[in-house]
């Protein structure tokens, strides 16, 4: 080989280099720049948000800032029911809701968002989480979309529960107590539940409790939880807590994107997305134990309110509204049924070993949060 062969070579290798070093950002630069408008449900000042803004500062970071959320609050372009409606006809590219908000388009939205009294098969948070994952209920997830005739693309965002029984002006003692009282309930299956037990469930949005409480429209409210209820003031009208609840043991809140708008985007943008909604899955369970904990330590120590346990026959008049309805739901619905038999068949297999490892888990922080109450009421005396 002569020199001048050589030098070629070398030189058409260099190149070849060059052009293998280039290529992710040459990739980088075929990504289109893709925003987002996202309409909430909920006030943009609300708790659910602050996870909400982490996955899209995830997803822009990943994405190189080709794609970024812009959070509008609720109403700020459609009424909130029409919110997923918006979405699929791309009015807004994006929406936050929970699932379970949408059942009455499909009834089995509420295995999803919120599969009360966890879902008649022992699910909890954790449980149905990884159901989600790695037991069938992404792929079902996704068949969803596709039986509401909906043109989106789900994320799953926030497991947030369990959540609260809620507040009341006064102790209820039981549910005769209980059916005296406008209660503010979700929309949908763990609505209506309330209502087959008696109750007066009344539907409203998170911003409209507080005064609904103050005019006296209704008795008592459930949102969620101690930083989410916190975050809205229920506290200011109301001092009687209620932790244990069922009709949303286990909730979840996703986000919709237009399907047109998934589909244009690259492969890498998509893939982003999902990853950023994995882990926001994580960091959400991760973020709700510390700000809870510390919501209903400042709301118990600083606002006058006391905790108190849930009538013990409201959990068996709850769960066995919760079980006729899904028993009723699946023999009218296909794709209820199919839902609700696949997380059947990963709580045959899960709940045993979850159930005795949360005995575990209940003894260690039940004992220690009898030691902090203890010493809370030493320090009082």
């Amino acid at each position: 080989m002569n020199i001048l062969t050589r030098r070629f070579t070398t030189a058409l290798a260099c190149a070849s280099l060059l052009g293998l070093a280039s290529a992710p950002q040459a990739v980088l630069a075929a990504d289109p720049s893709v925003k987002i408008r996202v309409q909430s449900v909920i006030p943009t000042s609300a708790d659910e948000i602050v996870m909400l803004k982490d996955f899209a500062s995830d997803v822009s970071a990943l994405t190189d800032g080709t794609v970024t959320f812009e959070v509008l609050p609720a109403g700020a372009i459609v009424a909130v029911a029409d919110t997923l409606d918006a979405v699929d006809k791309g009015l807004i590219e994006g929406g936050f809701a929970w699932t379970h908000y949408w059942s009455g388009k499909h009834p089995a939205a509420t295995l999803f968002g919120s599969p009360s009294a966890g879902a008649g098969v022992g699910l909890d948070n954790f449980a149905w989480l990884s159901w989600f994952q790695y037991g069938g209920g992404q792929k079902l997830y996704d068949q969803l979309w596709k039986e509401m005739n909906m043109n989106v693309k789900g994320i799953m965002l926030q497991p947030v529960g369990p959540e609260a029984l809620g507040w009341f002006k006064k102790p209820i003692k039981s549910m005769a107590d209980f059916r005296k009282l406008r209660f503010r309930t979700p929309p949908g299956i763990p609505g209506q539940l309330y209502k087959d037990i008696g109750v007066a469930s009344v539907a409203m949005g998170g911003g409209d409790i507080l005064p609904a409480l103050q005019k006296g429209v209704i008795d008592a409210a459930e949102w969620c939880c101690p930083k989410p209820d916190m975050t809205f003031g229920f506290h200011k009208a109301l001092k009687h807590y209620y932790l244990q609840g069922l009709h949303q043991n286990v909730v979840n809140a996703d986000l919709y994107i237009n399907g047109d708008v998934w589909k244009k985007m690259t492969d890498r943008q998509r893939k982003a997305i999902e990853v950023a909604g994995n882990a926001s899955l994580m960091k959400t369970l991760s973020y709700r134990i510390l700000e809870n904990g510390k919501a209903l330590h400042e709301l118990t120590t600083k606002h006058g309110v006391q905790l108190h346990d849930t009538p013990a026959d409201y959990f068996k008049e709850y769960s066995a509204a919760a079980m006729k309805a899904f028993e009723k739901n699946s023999a009218e619905n296909a794709f209820f049924k199919t839902v609700w038999e696949s997380q059947k068949a990963f709580a045959e297999q899960a709940i045993p070993f979850w159930a005795g490892a949360q005995k575990a888990n209940a003894g260690i922080t039940g004992a220690y949060a009898d030691v902090l109450a203890a010493q809370q009421k030493n320090a009082k005396k």
